[in-house]
């Protein structure tokens, strides 16, 4: 893709991907996909309306009896034809998600990439592993046991940060658990999704099983959530839409699964190491631009490393090097949008007024002033009240605060609506199995923060919504428990049944 293939004629049929095929949208709007590190449009489509979106439904509906019903080997054997194919076209991908997102190609492609083709490669185990309690003669007189069961149409909603990642996210444990599925992705970010939905065609997924809608939220998006014949809504994005989000699944009688926003804490004791307290600050904060809910955003270090803490910090993010997200020396690359860095700057220039801004807080200028750029921003000096300190900035910005005993460091970790993410930076074993235990967050990292894997669950607590991502405690979240009994006793006359009628 990246030698001379246009996007532009990769998806001339159109940017919906239902029923195995390319088509266009029938909303009567068009919407543009922007490469944010120039501002140049790279595709221009027809956004799809609640007609696409109920075509869509039909297909994986009428594709769900035929996915579900073959073995769980031979989903397994699908899976892993698809994690064969991601990665043949691995260059393509990680092209195509840097060029929507203005991702540094060297993260599309070391971390976005490689991240999905394993995510399929861990699913397609999962296919064959039905987890459940053994059959047994729990009562005594019957044999009990449990089945798991495809539930049926999923309907899922996928955010503009990590396109790739997230519909890998959604559609994996989705399909290996028998369902089929239809996915909108961010409508400013479709392309990595309608070609992950074009790969597992190409893998011999049956046609319906994956389909694609890329449209608006307010259309698409509350059309598919609300829709009688989808059994199940997973959506990630901000703690706001996954509101409304809850209200229209509810509202229906769905299974919900939500993945939401955080504010994850990065808290430093006085026995930690600097070095690598401060280089794991500035790559937790700084990853995908800061536009990553489980970035660290708000630093709280006791106050013997304080002064240290915040002057390495600085330092290490002066030396991040902005530019062309394919050139190969590239740290960091743009914002989504020059609307998402006139807001990420807005936080920052509000808090000039209570904080002080140690480095960064502007745009550069230059060759890189027609994109959505933003320098890496240290903020200290600001209280735990304030906009920067509770507000989810998404962007390059780091707040600082200090803290003296470990009751106050984990307090103000935990002081927080959200719960996604943490991280704590120590030595000691105990102060750090401490923190595992009382920080209220979905995963807790020690001296280290960022690093996900397919057999581990992502999810939050509190605001940062419920429900798992990645992992076989997602599997299940696709399945329907089934209890089962026999009797064994052959007998007409229960006894039980004197509870409704006779005597003993």
């Amino acid at each position: 893709m990246g030698n001379g293939f246009q996007v532009q004629d990769r998806f001339a049929e159109g940017a919906q991907y239902i029923g195995g095929r390319l088509c266009r949208g029938t909303s009567g709007h068009h919407q543009e996909v922007v490469d944010p590190a120039t501002g140049t449009t790279v595709l221009r489509y027809e956004l799809a309306g609640t007609d696409d979106v109920d075509a869509a439904v039909a297909a994986a509906r009428a594709a769900f009896p035929g996915w579900s019903g073959i073995t769980p080997a031979e989903r397994s054997e699908a899976l892993h034809r698809f994690a064969a194919v991601l990665a043949e076209q691995a260059d393509d991908f990680a092209y195509a998600e840097s060029l929507q997102c203005g991702k540094p190609l060297k993260l599309s492609t070391e971390f976005d990439v490689p991240g999905t083709v394993d995510n399929a490669a861990f699913f397609a185990g999962a296919a064959r592993h039905l987890e459940g309690k053994a059959a047994a003669e729990y009562s005594g007189d019957h044999t009990s046991y449990v089945r798991r069961e495809a539930i049926g149409v999923v309907g899922s909603i996928a955010p503009w940060n990590y396109p790739l990642q997230m519909a890998a996210w959604k559609i994996l444990p989705a399909v290996a658990a028998g369902n089929t599925i239809v996915l909108k992705p961010a409508e400013i970010t479709p392309l990595t999704s309608l070609m992950f939905a074009q790969a597992a065609t190409e893998a011999g997924i049956p046609d319906g099983v994956v389909n694609i809608v890329s449209g608006a939220g307010r259309d698409a998006g509350e059309h598919l959530v609300g829709h009688p014949d989808v059994v199940m809504t997973s959506f990630t994005g901000s703690t706001a839409v996954g509101r409304r989000v809850a209200e229209i699944a509810t509202s229906t009688v769905k299974r919900l699964h939500l993945e939401l926003g955080g504010k994850a804490p990065f808290l430093v004791f006085d026995d930690a190491d600097l070095d690598a307290a401060v280089n794991g600050a500035v790559a937790a904060s700084l990853i995908n631009t800061g536009q990553d809910c489980t970035a660290a955003t708000r630093a709280y270090v006791q106050r013997p490393l304080y002064d240290a803490f915040v002057e390495g910090v600085a330092a290490l993010m002066e030396s991040v090097r902005l530019g062309d997200p394919f050139d190969p020396s590239t740290d960091l690359g743009p914002l989504i949008s020059h609307q998402q860095r006139d807001r990420v700057a807005g936080f920052v220039e509000r808090a000039r007024a209570y904080a002080t801004v140690v480095t960064g807080g502007e745009a550069p200028g230059g060759e890189l002033a027609a994109g959505a750029y933003y320098r890496p921003t240290l903020i200290a000096g600001a209280a735990q009240d304030s906009e920067v300190v509770r507000s989810e900035i998404f962007g390059p910005v780091l707040v600082v605060l200090p803290f003296d005993t470990d009751d106050e460091g984990i307090a103000l970790a935990n002081d927080t609506p959200y719960g996604l993410a943490a991280s704590a930076w120590s030595r000691d074993l105990y102060r750090a199995n401490r923190a595992t235990r009382e920080i209220a967050a979905g995963c807790v990292w020690i001296n280290d923060h960022i690093p996900i894997i397919s057999e581990m669950p992502h999810g939050g607590y509190k605001a940062s919504g419920f429900g798992k991502d990645m992992s076989s405690y997602s599997f299940e979240e696709y399945t329907q428990v089934k209890h089962v009994m026999y009797d064994n006793t052959a007998v007409a006359r229960k006894d039980w049944h004197r509870t409704v009628f006779g005597d003993r």
